[in-house]
Parts: structure tokens; sequence; C-alpha cells
């Protein structure tokens, strides 16, 4: 039984980029999973990804593109106003404007950017560079 879904797709994923495989297949799904991975293919970090009807899951099969140097699961998931973004970009990306922090959000899950945007706050979830 998996405690972090999420944490487990990113390590499969990650591992998947550093051997240089095309696709990886991620098991359990989640819409969690999912919005994160629509997000990092709209920031051209990963490929298209399609869920296949296997079990009482589901099952999404992940392209890959080889843009991924790290990424992982921010835990404890930090709470974090809209003042206090810069903090956590210093920590957890490497240069500013670089990579990207995924934060859950009442408007939904979204980066970062999009959040400063929108002006709100939220929990963070993942960062990816």
């Amino acid at each position: 039984m998996l405690n972090d879904p999420l944490a487990a797709a990113l390590t499969k994923i990650i591992n998947a980029e550093r051997v240089g495989k095309r696709e990886v297949v991620i098991r359990p799904t989640s819409k969690m999973i999912k919005a994160v991975l629509r997000i990092m293919n709209e920031n051209n970090y990963l490929g298209t990804f399609e869920e296949l009807p296997e079990g009482l899951n589901g099952v999404l099969k992940v392209n890959l593109l080889g843009n991924i140097n790290k990424c992982g699961v921010i835990k404890p998931r930090f709470s974090v106003k809209k003042s206090e973004f810069e903090k956590w970009e210093k920590r957890y990306l490497p240069a500013k404007d670089f990579g990207l922090i995924l934060i859950s959000t009442p408007n939904g899950i979204m980066t970062h950017t999009e959040a400063k945007d929108k002006n709100t706050g939220g929990k963070l979830l993942v960062y990816c560079y």
C-alpha cells in the first residue's frame, strides 16, 4: 500500500528519465496526479499522457521528453501566503524564473507564477526543474 501516490509517481518518472526511457506506466492514478501531469505537460516537462482502463484505479501511460532535471514532492505540504513565494522559490528552485512549483489553491492546482498573478496562496505540492 502506498502512503503517497503522487511521490511514487514522480519518483517513477524521474527514475525513467535518468535511465533514458521514452515512456513510463504509472499506477494507481488520482485526480491530483492527473492535474500535476497536465501542468507539467503544459510547461514542456512531460509529453502527452493517456489513461488506460486497467483495474480499479486505472493506469496512466506517460511519454517522456527528457526535459526534467529534478522533481519531487514537497513534504510537509507547507501553507504559503501570496507574499511568501520568493522564499520558497529560493529553497526549491535552482535559479530565479527557472523551474516551477505547483500549488494547491482554492482555484485548483496551478504554478507559483499563476498564483502570483491571481494573487492567491495555498499549499505547496511539487517542485520541478
